[in-house]
């Protein structure tokens, strides 16, 4: 099977007249269509409601509904993770053609009705047409590249001849594995784990975040429409310590597949490290966690772009990203220069709901999330000098102004701590050397980015500034499926690389098979 050369899904071009109408027609559709329905889990192909349920909203506009979901118990999750065991022997039993075919119909099918998920994620978790738009595009990538790399996977492995011998070593799937996805990309990264544990041949269960279980159940609903067995791919909702918990610490789940926060992260490395009785195997845990990505910028360099990238980073979807620049280490020769030039581009961003074109900036997706981000401008108000922002938005929705501190020390809380909210500490360094350093003072080591023209201080930086992703004169949000595989250091997680040549390697494990001949 040969499948044709790899491309990144192009974005919408939203300046075009034609794209606009695209796009507001969805919107329009998934508001009579899709909003306010009530949503089933599906367990081993059925339809199963819990004794109670919970509601979504829109974080943007607090008053509408986006739909209610079953809240189960440990019992179900526990069901889930046992009828997936039972259907992984007849899965894995397929061929890697046969697989490949369903995502790839899959990402077509998807690509077809892009607007629409897109439509949804504006209105269930606050992303602005262009990022949605980017969310979809990445889910579209990560279904045809995973099917890519499966099929190279698939071929023989190279080993060294012996004589008398028929050597070969083979990948074969793993079992039934625990999707936890987050909801700051909750079709991308959602889509792109299940896809990749599922195109290697293992069974899984999806419990998506409790702020983000529409998209999930859409795309779950258009893989059983793309032939995908209803009993490899279970769906389960409600809340996390207690369903995701029993899905983790289950004796017959042999890997945990997991993006969220460095605190519920390590809960789960240290369950899944304790084995129960019965268990034969150590559970794999594929991790993506927090980060305090920083932006260097040099003396010697473009400024006005370094400050472009800075605020697109930092403020783009609200800030909610493990990637988002949230410090800007800048130089003491234009340090003052670079706030002089930030402070009005920061103040023409524009708030308001997603769903509108011109509104780039949204809402936080909960009123958790806006309490944390106001607590912690609260605390830099005390450590640091407000530059711009620093109150709520709008009361229609859980809204944060964009909020940047200066002259932050580069040990103060704001500095060290991940916010995950529209809040950027920038911080006066004396040299490159000591930026540095204080890039490197965290405890996280996602992404980084520098802005310099001085070669040898971009040969310094590639080797010692410690991040998964690292960057050269360009934001450091944004990566792109095969071009920048995905994943970071330290408390950022086990720099699982999602979207590079390595990732299908956590979902499978290799056999070698010899066979004395003469």
């Amino acid at each position: 099977m040969q499948l044709p050369e790899f491309h990144n899904e192009p974005f919408t071009d939203f300046t075009q007249p034609q794209n606009q109408q695209a796009f507001q027609q969805a919107l329009t559709k998934v508001q009579k269509e899709v909003l306010g329905r009530t949503w089933p889990c599906w367990i081993n192909g059925e339809e199963v409601r819990g004794k109670a349920t919970f509601d979504v909203f829109d974080p943007g506009e607090v008053t509408r509904k986006i739909g209610t979901f079953q809240k189960l118990s440990a019992n179900e999750a526990t069901l889930a993770v046992e009828k997936a065991h039972a259907a992984f022997p007849a899965w894995a039993a397929t061929t890697a053609n046969h697989r490949v075919n369903i995502f790839m119909l899959a990402a077509q099918k998807l690509r077809e009705r892009k607007h629409e998920f897109s439509a949804l994620l504006c209105f269930e978790v606050g992303k602005s047409w262009a990022e949605a738009d980017a969310d979809t595009a990445e889910a579209i990538d990560f279904l045809e590249y995973y099917a890519g790399q499966m099929l190279r996977m698939a071929e023989p492995q190279p080993v060294t001849p012996v004589r008398g011998e028929k050597n070969q070593m083979i990948y074969i799937p793993l079992g039934v594995g625990v999707i936890i996805p987050p909801w700051n990309f909750p079709l991308a990264i959602m889509a792109g784990m299940a896809s990749a544990a599922l195109l290697a041949g293992n069974t899984v269960v999806v419990k998506p975040a409790s702020q983000s279980p529409t998209i999930a159940a859409m795309w779950v609903q258009l893989m059983y429409e793309c032939g995908l067995p209803k009993n490899v791919l279970h769906f389960i909702t409600g809340p996390g310590s207690e369903i995701g918990g029993a899905c983790v610490q289950h004796k017959l789940t042999r890997f945990i597949s997991f993006t969220g926060s460095r605190d519920v992260g390590l809960w789960i490395f240290e369950q899944s490290s304790k084995t129960q009785p019965g268990q034969i195997w150590m559970k794999r845990l594929v991790a993506e966690m927090g980060g305090k990505d920083s932006i260097l910028v040099d003396k010697e360099c473009d400024l006005e772009k370094a400050v472009d990238a800075v605020v697109a980073s930092a403020f783009g979807y609200q800030g909610q990203k493990c990637s988002a620049c949230s410090r800007a280490i800048v130089h003491q020769d234009v340090y003052d220069e670079f706030l002089r030039r930030i402070v009005p581009k920061v103040e023409a961003i524009k708030m308001g709901h997603p769903s509108e074109r011109t509104n780039a900036f949204g809402p936080m997706v909960d009123g958790t999330a806006k309490k944390k981000t106001l607590e912690y401008i609260a605390t830099g108000k005390k450590e640091s000098r407000l530059l711009v922002g620093g109150g709520e938005g709008p009361k229609t929705g859980h809204f944060v102004k964009p909020t940047v501190f200066a002259d932050v020390k580069p040990t103060a809380t704001i500095a060290l701590e991940e916010i995950f909210g529209p809040v950027l500490a920038i911080i006066k360094v004396k040299d490159f050397e000591e930026g540095l350093a204080v890039a490197n003072n965290t405890e996280y080591g996602l992404t980084g980015s520098v802005f310099t023209t001085n070669e040898q201080h971009k040969t310094d930086a590639r080797q010692r500034f410690h991040v998964g992703n690292f960057y050269i004169n360009r934001k450091c949000t944004g990566a792109l499926v095969g071009a920048h595989p995905f994943g970071g250091f330290n408390m950022s997680g086990t720099d699982s690389k999602a979207g590079g040549p390595d990732y299908l390697m956590q979902f499978l494990q290799a056999k070698t098979i010899s066979e004395k001949i003469g």
